[in-house]
């Protein structure tokens, strides 16, 4: 498994990164963030204790449907569902239809790596690693 890294930038942040990068005056190193959070908090939503323990259970069990997941987590189905298309977005998981259209998940990731910038304007900059 890999790596994924991530990165905190505020919205107006992002824009100019992604201008920046379609004018050509900036390049994305290999070692940049893949995946950008508006907000610490945001990020700290995403992979709360309890997310990161639902991306264990996954990692280790292997469920064949969210069903079965539902039931090793004893969470509601509903609640698990949007989780975990809101984890696939950010490229923690990945769910794929199996058997009779049942979804499974799959945890695609080992770790997390958050590149925060300590100043207002820090995107596209050196970071710094927390």
């Amino acid at each position: 498994m890999k790596t994924l890294k991530v990165g905190i930038a505020s919205y107006k942040e992002m824009k100019a990164r992604t201008l920046a990068i379609a004018r050509g005056s900036l390049r994305v190193g290999a070692d940049e963030p893949k995946i950008w959070f508006t907000s610490t908090e945001s990020f700290a939503k995403v992979l709360s204790a309890k997310n990161r323990e639902l991306l264990g259970v996954i990692a280790e069990s292997a469920p064949e449907s969210l069903e079965k997941l539902a039931s090793l987590t004893h969470r509601a189905k509903p609640n698990l569902s949007r989780t975990l298309k809101t984890m696939e977005a950010y490229g923690l998981v990945q769910l794929k239809r199996g058997e009779r259209g049942r979804i499974a998940p799959k945890v695609t990731v080992e770790s997390v790596t958050l590149n925060l910038s300590l100043k207002p304007d820090g995107v596209g900059k050196k970071r710094q690693s927390v």
